[in-house]
């Protein structure tokens, strides 16, 4: 399942929408886009129009991952998704890793930390090592998966693998710091000689 950014940025608008105000659950596009553009909670801040959130809706709704209900005696139309925990969905997830998956949806790669701090309204996790299981789980239906860990690091990040396929791979192809850097401050040592040769031969 391949989301585009505006798309996965709708499914976790719904799928948090649904567990933390269930009373205004479906949305109506006036409500998404608001969701959408929520300047907390998202990462990163978008500025989409009604016109943008239209047309991810078009998409999803084609691929049978949200529904409309339809306008009837002036009411407003409101969606609501079929991406997870439905009878029309294969994807069967538990509380945490549905939380796990929102927040992803929503904020990008996380940490374990991170995803166990902005959880609250959606899951409980009572210490990190639950949202390390939650995830494992996760990796082990393959859709998320864990990034090399960033220079000065405590912990990795994982990632949703419901993106476009070039992201996935990078993920899950870590680069070799070490060699990499080694060949740099290689490449580097090379250039300041060659800079000092320069130098001689103008008698600088």
């Amino acid at each position: 399942m391949k989301l585009s950014h505006i798309e996965q940025r709708l499914i976790g608008c719904l799928l948090e929408k649904e567990t933390t105000t269930p009373d205004q659950y479906p949305l109506s596009v006036n409500a998404l886009t608001n969701a959408c553009n929520q300047k907390s909670n998202r990462e990163p801040v978008l500025s989409l129009s009604e016109a943008d959130v239209l047309d991810g809706l078009e998409q999803l709704k084609s691929r049978r991952l949200v529904m409309c209900d339809e306008a009837l005696s002036g009411r407003v139309s409101k969606y609501t998704h079929r991406f997870c925990n439905t009878e029309f969905s294969s994807l069967q997830l538990n509380e945490q890793q549905r939380a796990i998956v929102c927040l992803m949806l929503l904020r990008g790669p996380q940490t374990p930390g991170e995803l166990r701090t902005r959880s609250g309204r959606l899951a409980e996790f009572s210490n990190v090592a639950e949202v390390e299981q939650a995830l494992s789980e996760l990796q082990a239906q393959e859709l998320v998966v864990k990034l090399p860990r960033e220079p000065g690091k405590r912990e990795s990040r994982y990632q949703h693998l419901f993106g476009d396929a070039e992201v996935q791979q990078n993920a899950q192809e870590p680069l070799d710091e070490p060699k990499e850097l080694t060949a740099l401050l290689d490449e580097i040592n090379q250039l300041k000689a060659e800079l000092n040769i320069i130098k001689q031969h103008l008698g600088l």
